[in-house]
């Protein structure tokens, strides 16, 4: 429980070991967000969580019911009471809540104030096409990432992002993305995962989980035991996933296997069923065999588990909303994320702790690892975001610059006939999304550009368009054609009719300006394909 800033003080002097993490803005007189004291013998420092068992002891059975669930609000009044009633250990954060940055900030500490346990406000912000945060410096994504086959540029973007995040009080990013995409076809995943490489996958991620802990943000490595090869999205219903133990060994295990090594403070689990790892036929969200017997046994993990959100299909097919939560504790879940009716769910695990269904030290283990990692992170130095500088932190020069540098990494040639880029002495026109704006970037770069039927080349930009890439391709007649897939690169696969190809894996602006400057020439190509593409493998990618 938090204590006063004096008796703050005293722990502190008795413990005799630094603050974790980062404190954003430190406590103040009167605040609440020290760590409990404990006792300590004077010629041994205890590790700085050792008060967590002694504190879980003094909880009360709601509280600590309270402190697995993490759950939507619909206004700062709304998340104070959700706080007070059911003593939630955190709350998530999307657009609708946030405002301005300054509004925010204000926002996070007053939810702050109102419990007795630091709380973990979260948001799923990965970059790219899972983006919550509606001011946030805007990064291309992480299939871009791995294109850039940089992994100093992973720690970058995840570093400015946690930054922005702490700016505005929150603390918990549910990303990165841990999953190796290898089908094409994967509705939920796709740019959302590094690439098709465990090992490109795994370098990125440890990378990108270093940058967000840095920023003093707790990082969520997501989706265990890998979502990577699905064409269900989980949203909508229950995907299914063949591999054997020995392909989820060779495939989906190393990423996850390098989060924990590099001390991860989350893991997420998927809504899917792996029948080769778990014949029960439960998604592995509930599953006792896959959390407990493979990601703390096998693996040896022994922070967080965290559910996707129970709101999904994945995770609501075969049982009812109170016996989701109940089956996710039982199999060894800690974080109870977004379920659909929070009274339903709390008062389901409540009970079930009261009958001796989830034994009473199974919940303190929960419990155990929530607080540790609120201690981790800095949480019970203070957790007070800064309104007045929120603005000033969030979309500043260097972060913009940061992120024009990985768009402009991330680009890759993957074919170019007859050396046909880069197009500045050309007349360029441009078919396709993001059109006006692609058009607009290439004059900035002294590229003329006119209407694509008086062009001597036609631009055709293409956002998951698949297999009608290559219609559009031969609609254009007979002048040379560029195709330039601003989503998935799997587009380029029907882009053969082309004389050159492209892929930026994003279609924020920072990624149309990077794709101008490539074309114009003014920025040569360096980026390499995360996945197969273009009838190109991992790793291919032209220069000038």
């Amino acid at each position: 429980m938090r204590v006063s800033r004096r008796f703050a003080l005293v722990a502190v002097a008795a413990l005799a070991v630094p603050a974790a993490g980062c404190g954003g803005g430190g406590t103040k007189d009167g605040e609440k967000g020290a760590r409990p004291a404990t006792s300590a013998s004077p010629s041994v420092s205890p590790a700085p969580d050792a008060w967590v068992p002694g504190h879980v002891a003094r909880m009360s059975l709601a509280e600590k019911v309270g402190q697995l669930f993490v759950t939507r609000f619909s206004s700062r009044a709304d998340g104070i009471s959700i706080v007070r009633r059911y003593h939630v250990g955190g709350l998530i954060y999307f657009p609708e809540n946030m405002g301005t940055p300054s509004r925010a900030a204000a926002q996070s500490n007053a939810l702050q104030k109102a419990s007795k346990v630091p709380l973990l406000l979260g948001v799923d912000e990965e970059q790219g096409i899972v983006s919550r945060t509606p001011f946030i410096t805007r990064f291309p994504g992480n299939m871009a990432l791995g294109a850039t086959g940089r992994p100093a540029d992973a720690r970058t973007q995840a570093r400015v992002t946690g930054t922005e995040l702490r700016a505005i009080g929150i603390n918990q990013d549910y990303a990165p993305d841990a999953d190796v995409n290898v089908n094409p076809r994967n509705p939920v995943i796709g740019l959302r995962s590094f690439g098709s490489d465990p090992a490109k996958v795994s370098a990125m991620l440890t990378e990108a989980i270093g940058g967000y802990q840095e920023a003093g943000v707790a990082a969520t490595a997501k989706h265990f035991p890998g979502h990577g090869d699905t064409a269900t999205d989980s949203h909508t219903g229950l995907p299914v996933i063949t591999h054997s133990r020995r392909t989820w060994e060779r495939l989906d295990a190393p990423p996850f296997k390098a989060a924990i090594a590099s001390g991860v403070d989350a893991i997420m689990t998927a809504h899917i069923v792996v029948p080769k790892l778990d014949r029960s036929g439960d998604p592995s969200t509930l599953s006792r065999t896959v959390l407990t017997g493979m990601l703390r046994g096998t693996l040896g993990y022994q922070g967080v588990i965290v559910t996707d959100s129970l709101e999904m299909a994945g995770a609501r097919r075969a049982y009812g909303d109170a016996a989701v939560p109940v089956r996710a504790v039982a199999a060894g879940a800690d974080q109870l994320l977004m379920p659909p009716d929070l009274p339903r769910a709390y008062n389901a695990v409540l009970g079930a702790v009261r009958s001796g269904k989830i034994p009473e030290r199974r919940l303190d283990e929960s419990v155990a690892r929530i607080l540790r990692l609120k201690q981790k992170r800095g949480l019970f130095q203070g957790t007070r975001a800064d309104p007045a500088k929120a603005d000033a932190t969030i979309g500043t020069s260097a972060h913009r610059a940061a992120a024009r540098t990985v768009a402009e990494h991330a680009v890759t040639l993957v074919r170019n006939e007859g050396r046909l880029l880069p197009l500045k002495k050309r007349t360029v026109g441009v078919s396709g999304p993001d059109g006006a704006a692609l058009s607009a970037a290439l004059r900035r770069q002294g590229v003329r550009t006119a209407a694509p039927g008086s062009a001597d080349v036609t631009v055709l930009t293409t956002l998951n368009a698949g297999a009608a890439t290559a219609a559009r391709v031969r609609a254009l007649g007979p002048k040379p054609v560029v195709v330039a897939a601003l989503g998935r690169p799997y587009d380029l696969d029907a882009a053969r009719g082309a004389a050159a190809a492209l892929a930026t894996y994003s279609s924020q602006a920072v990624a149309i300006e990077a794709l101008a400057k490539v074309l114009a020439g003014t920025v040569k190509p360096v980026g390499r394909l995360p996945v197969p593409a273009g009838g190109k493998p991992v790793g291919h990618g032209l220069g000038y």
